[in-house]
């Protein structure tokens, strides 16, 4: 039977709870352990498919066609397994169920409660679906004290109790500020995080503790002894370099041990740290820098730029190289040119976005790489812009445009109204909701034999994740190759291009897909790979 871990946060939100979880799970892995990951989202949005990114960060798409937080992406990329619908759950998905339940009359007449009806819904979830798996860890978003997270720390309380013993571990993580006038680091507001749980039935049984400098001996016995917690259990976090340091920095501050020891398992596993070490000897070794250019439209939340960000760290880990990031609003080269602001780059890339706000900025981008022969990466949007860029200034289609910016006399991107999934033909209304009815998740793609993408994959055959509504037209292609352009990969039936190259250009690649959601530090994706090495040989050049 699966045992489970249940992390929460205290204090001030942000403080890398995603991340703790992903780190603790690649631990465990280590140690011979099978791990899942799975995140509870106190929101009452149904997924954060249709929140801005300023809002809420990346949403990251799973290969079964989720909508999901970041933090799974975490989860994926430190450990390697690819997550699915069912490891990330919000209020708003569980109050739709339940409330739909309740129309069926699946509730017999009952009064519908939050307990036991709501917290029964969450404790299903969670113990759903984990055969298999020695340990199960379970994140709850939010900070301990958020009423919407109230009936989620209640569901996870009772499990403590529905659980065999030894099978249920609660790590609290809180903040450590450190006061410069007083010149010491405040045990207090983890002392008040830790009553908050207590008093709903919580009793942590590790301390994970942000902070940004060591944790002085008697801060850690006043932890211990206001808060409950064996002195030990009290797991110093501090700030490090590097993301992927996060494992190693856990596993010397004894996180992993202390866990399994909670559980009862002792003598426990030696883990097997080499994968980690092996990364870390790239990211602090670099042979060269490289400085990409992100053209984007959220340009002021990292955030929403998360697995992008982490491939093209991988890109640079595969080469041995560090990756600096320019950050370029798109609207900029609307009035602006591009030249003083890209001269000095080794590549160019143009992430996937929504709607008209820095569309020509990005396509000015394109123009720019194509005629400066700089690489250039266009993911979704960045590669339907790119195709824009050719219609106008190649094929002689000066009003190319797409139809997400509104009528068009050229729509050389226009609207998905159907497509197939497997053998199931998926059709959508442009009036119809935006949740959940874009092209999500994984499908295969045919890439021609010969092309460079097809070199770089070493396959003409692959399966990538998808996450948008409109497509290139595939009616103006034979105008888009006879000027250069060409679509070297589409859907099986042909109808969808799905990738686009200029044969003549160093490094120009367009994808309709989001490589980035596959890329993990120690199995970096081929395209930021290959596009990490051309901007190495453009450094070269500059």
């Amino acid at each position: 039977m699966a045992r489970y871990i249940f992390i929460t946060g205290g204090v001030v939100s942000s403080l890398g709870k995603g991340l703790a979880s992903a780190a603790l799970g690649a631990l465990l892995q280590a140690r011979g352990y099978t791990v899942r990951l799975r995140k509870l989202d106190p929101y009452l949005n149904v997924d954060p498919g249709t929140m801005s990114p300023y809002q809420h960060g990346e949403c990251f798409v799973t290969d079964d066609g989720a909508e999901t937080d970041l933090d799974l992406g975490h989860y994926e990329r430190f450990t390697g397994r690819s997550a699915n619908r069912m490891d990330n759950v919000t209020t708003g998905r569980i109050y739709r169920d339940i409330i739909a339940r309740e129309r069926r009359g699946d509730y017999l007449g009952g009064t519908v409660q939050v307990i036991p009806h709501v917290t029964n819904a969450i404790k299903e979830f969670i113990l759903d679906g984990n055969e298999g798996y020695d340990f199960v860890l379970v994140e709850i978003g939010g900070t301990v004290g958020d009423i919407e997270a109230m009936p989620f720390l209640e569901a996870i309380r009772q499990l403590g109790n529905d659980l065999p013993p030894h099978h249920c571990v609660y790590i609290h993580l809180t903040l450590l500020p450190y006061i410069p006038s007083a010149g010491e680091v405040k045990t207090k507001p983890t002392q008040h995080s830790v009553k908050e749980l207590r008093s709903i039935g919580i009793q942590p049984d590790i301390l994970l503790c942000r902070a940004d400098r060591e944790i002085p001996a008697e801060e850690r016995r006043k932890l211990s002894l206001f808060c409950n917690v064996r002195e030990s259990a009290v797991i110093e976090a501090l700030d490090v370099a590097s993301i992927y340091e996060v494992p190693r920095a856990y596993h010397a501050a004894g996180l992993d041990h202390e866990v399994l020891s909670a559980f009862g398992i002792e003598p426990a596993p030696r883990p097997d740290m080499s994968r980690w070490n092996a990364v870390m000897q790239a990211v602090h070794n670099p042979e060269g820098d490289v400085t990409i250019a992100i053209v984007g439209k959220y340009t002021g939340l990292k955030d929403a730029y998360k697995s992008l960000i982490e491939a093209l760290a991988h890109g640079g880990i595969s080469n041995h190289v560090k990756v600096h990031l320019d950050w370029i609003e798109a609207e900029i080269f609307e009035h602006q040119d591009p030249s003083p602001y890209l001269e000095h780059v080794h590549g160019i890339l143009v992430p996937g976005g929504f709607g008209s706000r820095g569309s020509e900025g990005k396509i000015a981008a394109a123009r720019f790489a194509r005629l400066r022969k700089v690489p250039y990466f266009g993911i979704c949007f960045g590669m339907q812009m790119a195709v824009i860029e050719a219609a106008r200034s190649l094929a002689g289609i000066e009003q190319a445009g797409s139809t997400e910016f509104g009528p068009t006399p050229e729509p050389v991107v226009g609207l998905m109204t159907e497509w197939l999934r497997g053998n199931e033909l998926e059709q959508r209304e442009e009036s119809g909701n935006l949740g959940g009815t874009m092209r999500l998740g994984a499908y295969p793609a045919l890439l021609k034999p010969g092309t460079k993408i097809a070199e770089i994959y070493g396959a003409t055959e692959i399966s990538e994740r998808h996450r948008h509504r409109y497509e290139v037209n595939r009616d103006y292609g034979e105008r888009l190759e006879q000027c250069g352009l060409v679509i070297s990969g589409a859907s099986p039936d042909g109808l969808l291009p799905e990738t686009v190259e200029f044969s003549d250009h160093p490094w120009f690649i367009g994808v309709q897909y989001h490589p980035e959601l596959k890329s993990r530090p120690f199995e970096p994706h081929p395209l930021f790979a290959s596009f990490i090495a051309a901007a190495k040989a453009q450094s070269r050049l500059v």
